[in-house]
């Protein structure tokens, strides 16, 4: 059945964008983003116009390059396509990404994954799928929850990445991409009300020269607030709200026309639920309002700053890239620990994680056949974090602390060989040496690791429009510590190797293009959930373990397959359809890891939360009048099919419903303004988040009357409006 499949998957990515080329005219295809809008950071452009000879250009090789002359499965998300669809943060894209699983419960987390590949949990792991914000490696899932602010695009990057984005890119890699300065005055005020939760969000943006051709600027800023759908009938209040507050800016000075310095600041604020569960009879139990003694929230304030320089050296034919970048999060939080009515358990948090990074890179032209691109990374975070548990009934408070520094240090280069004929190799080596150091609660732990992560992209273009591409790819996450009484109070990194076929093809002047790609990883080690095992810390008494500890840990090997497509049609200049989907078999084949720790065997033989297939289909009609004028009609579906829940009993993995949300949206335009209406899960489908059965609370030893399941309600239907004004 799985070579079936295999097969099956292989054959749709060679026959399919093949029929697209047979029809393709001699001519430069054309691509938009999934929603239909051009993706430059510089355009800040109207409503959807479908137009059938846009070039996206994004940087998935650390260049820039058409996107559909990359050899990678990228996907690209406009500006101008996330305020129409009512994306609020990073994590917000994964609906209309294929391949890409995302899903949060809490400010300060995420589960992430790219075809199955480096999922992460507990915030402590680093993250298996690379999280940039301009190129700047972001340490941790708590990004995912940043908001998007005055972004010019959102790419993300399937397979690993490591040999051009490098830091724990296995699975792939995000990159948001925020508006540039412009020579240009430019200005924009978006704002939306929905219905609902209280849903209310509102930015702007302006940009200009303070010196024509040297010095621009660029500001942004924006605030967002939704109370969620479900309410603490016990302690009173929202039990899941969302507020978010950013500002940021950049300068750029161009002294010279050889030389470029950009300077990006920015603040947010993220205030929300901290693991909001409410406890719940099973994984179809969509009920919003529930009861616990706490509602749990956390805040969490981001700085950052970081300083690119760009210097063109014509002599040697060398495009050098400097980089240095400062970021800053600190979380504090509390909330109700057991999760129930019952006052028993209560908890708080506090941590602070720094990131300094470096990065230089040298992108030299040595032919009109062979150019490499050759670099050097260094980071250093550092997290300091102190918890408080209380037992309630026994009015007793224990506090923990923990401290520790991650350092990587990595060199890479990649050379880029034009055969002729429309044939093209790319070869790239990167070594990382990563090495952690940590105290928890005064036992110390380190980690300390040396990988080579190599990549190979043989590349074909037939035409001007339709190309195809063979790669293989290594990619490799770090490992870390766990706290006293773990069985592992280290873990192992995990690796992948990825091999992938695929295409892209343009047809009818642009008109229809046609992405597609089938793989195969081989995912070793993988950090799955992190599980309970029994303490090391034996009962003085009876000589037994003193209940369990939370770890994380290498749960085994995991076999991971599937294809992906991604499809635009402009039936005309005014009409558009699009579409993605994927499909996914990932599944543990070896969890010795996992049973030799905790002694208990793993869950099933599925990735936390991801699905087999999801996909997303919709279509975008501009309908003018009037001069300028247009109504503008957008609507899609976009689905995920059934996965699993948490859980650590095999015998009862629990099965969270497929579902599929239906979104909407009628704007009208005429020259500098726009006002829309929009609808966001229009048949008010019920699903959950994220879901936690009854054998966690048993195993973790609690009494009976607190065992339950645990469960994330997801947002309901919103109806609003919203408008924008450009000037």
């Amino acid at each position: 059945m799985r070579r079936s499949l295999l097969v099956l998957t292989t054959a749709i990515t060679l026959v399919t964008p093949a029929f697209a080329a047979a029809q393709a005219l001699p001519v430069q295809g054309a691509q938009t983003t999934n929603q239909g809008t051009p993706a430059d950071p510089q355009a800040d452009t109207g409503a959807q116009t479908n137009p059938a000879a846009s070039d996206i250009v994004v940087t998935a090789r650390r260049r820039e390059e058409r996107l559909q002359d990359v050899p990678i499965a990228v996907t690209a998300i406009s500006g101008d396509a996330i305020k129409q669809q009512q994306l609020v943060v990073v994590r917000d894209v994964a609906a209309y990404t294929p391949g890409l699983n995302i899903n949060s419960d809490s400010v300060g987390r995420a589960f992430v994954s790219i075809r199955g590949i480096g999922t992460t949990l507990i915030d402590t792991v680093q993250p298996g799928v690379g999280i940039f914000i301009d190129g700047i490696y972001q340490p941790n899932t708590t990004y995912l929850n940043s908001p998007l602010v005055d972004v010019a695009r959102v790419e993300v990057l399937r397979g690993p990445q490591g040999t051009l984005f490098g830091n724990n890119t296995l699975g792939g890699a995000i990159n948001v991409v925020t508006r540039q300065p412009s020579n240009e005055w430019q200005g924009r005020i978006d704002g939306a009300l929905a219905s609902g939760d209280n849903y209310a969000s509102l930015s702007g943006s302006i940009s200009g020269p303070i010196v024509a051709d040297v010095l621009q600027f660029r500001i942004g800023a924006a605030y967002h607030k939704e109370d969620g759908f479900q309410r603490n009938l016990l302690a009173g209040g929202d039990q899941n709200p969302l507020e978010t507050k950013s500002v940021n800016g950049t300068l750029r000075f161009v002294p010279a026309d050889w030389a470029r310095f950009t300077l990006n600041g920015g603040y947010d604020r993220v205030f929300g639920g901290s693991t909001p569960y409410f406890n719940v009879r099973g994984p179809r139990d969509y009920t919003l309002d529930g009861r616990s003694n706490q509602r749990s929230l956390a805040t969490i304030d981001y700085y950052a700053l970081n300083l690119k320089g760009e210097f063109d050296v014509d002599s040697i034919n060398t495009t050098i890239t400097a980089i240095g970048a400062y970021n800053q999060s600190d979380t504090r939080s509390a909330g109700d620990a057991d999760y129930s009515p019952i006052d028993f358990f209560r908890s708080t948090s506090d941590r602070t994680l720094k990131t300094r990074t470096g990065e230089v890179r040298f992108d030299t032209k040595w032919s009109d056949n062979f150019s490499t691109l050759v670099g050097a990374f260094y980071a250093r975070s550092t997290t300091d974090a102190t918890t408080t548990t209380t037992v309630v009934p026994a009015n007793l408070t224990a506090p923990g602390t923990a401290t520790s520094e991650n350092e990587n240090i990595a060199g890479f280069a990649t050379g880029f060989l034009d055969f002729g004929g429309g044939l093209d190799l790319a070869v790239g080596i990167r070594f990382d040496h990563q090495k952690l150091d940590a105290s928890t609660a005064g036992l110390a732990a380190a980690y300390e690791a040396n990988e080579w992560q190599p990549r190979a992209t043989l590349t074909k273009r037939w035409t001007p429009d339709f190309m195809t591409y063979a790669s293989v790819a290594r990619g490799v996450r770090g490992g870390g510590q766990n706290g006293p009484g773990a069985p592992n109070l280290t873990y192992q990194g995990d690796s992948v190797w990825t091999y992938e076929i695929g295409s892209k093809a343009s047809a009818l002047d642009g008109r229809l293009t046609a992405n597609v790609a089938a793989f195969y990883n081989d995912y070793k080690n993988f950090i799955g959930a992190n599980a309970l095992a029994p303490s090391t810390i034996l009962n003085p008494a009876t000589g037994q373990p003193v209940g369990f500890v939370a770890i994380n840990l290498n749960s085994g090997d995991v076999e991971s397959y599937g294809a992906e497509a991604e499809l635009s049609f402009n039936v005309n200049k005014l009409w558009r359809v699009y579409a993605n989907a994927t499909l996914l078999h990932a599944r543990v084949t070896d969890s010795s890891q996992f049973s030799a720790l905790t002694g208990y065997a793993y869950p099933g033989n599925r990735i936390l939360f991801v699905p087999d297939a999801n996909y997303a289909v919709g279509t975008n009609l501009r309908i003018p009048f009037h001069g300028d004028q247009a109504i503008v009609f957008d609507t899609n579906v976009v689905a995920k099919g059934d996965r699993t829940g948490g859980s650590l009993d095999a015998s009862s993995v629990p099965i969270l419903e497929a579902y599929h949300l239906v979104n909407a949206s009628l704007t009208w335009s005429g020259g500098p303004l726009e006002v829309g209406a929009f609808a966001t899960n229009l048949f008010n489908e019920k699903y959950i988040e994220t879901y936690l059965d009854p054998s966690l609370l048993r195993r973790a030893g609690l009494p009976a009357p607190l065992v339950s399941g645990l469960a994330i309600q997801t947002p309901r239907r919103r109806i609003g409006i919203r408008g924008t004004v450009r000037f």
